[in-house]
């Protein structure tokens, strides 16, 4: 059978990415305590084109990623599928995007009551002429209590929900989600818990209303935790705080890259 997508193209422009994106697989992501845990992912995944190659073979794509459905899937193996698809695509770059919630167990701080708590992660990995790069995305749920509010109320402080959005470009460490989320959560006023008796209810309204902290607050001191995280690269962190007593959010974001690399 003809090929079309093999046919030159006379307007000779290569292409940055090509390929498919909203493929809805299940994953098995490596935990740190050994095993995986197996997630709904959202997977994109892309390569270049040549100027010489009218399109590519979408395919190939979700050929490449059922075969990896049920292997278990780190940094390392991110690699793997990269340079399967750079090759089997006759591409220099390649790009993956996977996007799931993971879920870790969170024990009730009186009761002691376990259940579990989903977070939203990302891995991405970049596979181009400077080499391979993977970043890990989180998206962590904590309690903020406004300052200014403890401060000029008699009774009482309005609370906040909100999200520490972090992606850290990994260099050549190897960083769990179960660390990153942990470090980041301490961050707030107090952590999320989907479990809570009214012991632990209690526990957690006082020691929030202990430690109020501004999006600013928890902006900074989330910094200060990624900029001890060893061997990377640059990390990108975002706090919103969904005001209860507004319509709109409270956000503060930082960027930066470190030059030893």
């Amino acid at each position: 059978m003809k090929d079309i997508q093999l046919h030159p193209d006379y307007r000779l422009i290569d292409l940055q990415r090509v390929g498919i994106k909203n493929l809805h697989l299940p994953l098995l992501i490596k935990q740190k305590k050994n095993g995986y845990q197996s997630v709904l992912a959202n997977v994109s995944l892309s390569v270049d084109l040549p100027r010489h190659y009218k399109g590519t073979h979408l395919s190939r794509f979700v050929e490449i990623l059922e075969k990896w459905s049920q292997k278990s899937l780190s940094s390392r193996e991110i690699k793997d599928i990269l340079e399967e698809a750079a090759k089997k695509l006759s591409a220099r770059q390649a790009q993956i995007t996977i996007k799931f919630k993971y879920f870790i167990k969170k024990k009730a701080p009186v009761s002691k009551q376990e259940s579990f708590l989903d977070y939203g992660c990302e891995f991405t990995g970049i596979k181009d002429s400077d080499g391979y790069n993977f970043i890990l995305g989180v998206e962590v749920p904590i309690t903020a209590l406004c300052p200014c509010s403890k401060e000029i109320s008699r009774y009482g402080a309005h609370n906040q929900r909100g999200y520490i959005r972090a992606r850290v470009h990994c260099g050549g460490s190897i960083i769990w989600i179960e660390d990153l989320v942990s470090a980041l959560e301490k961050q707030g006023s107090y952590p999320i818990f989907p479990l809570l008796k009214r012991a632990d209810e209690k526990f957690v309204t006082e020691r929030a209303y202990e430690n109020p902290k501004f999006v600013e607050d928890v902006l900074r001191d989330a910094i200060g935790v990624l900029r001890k995280l060893p061997g990377i690269k640059w990390f990108e962190v975002e706090c919103e705080n969904h005001e209860s007593i507004h319509n709109h959010s409270a956000f503060a974001y930082q960027r930066e890259s470190f030059t030893n690399f």
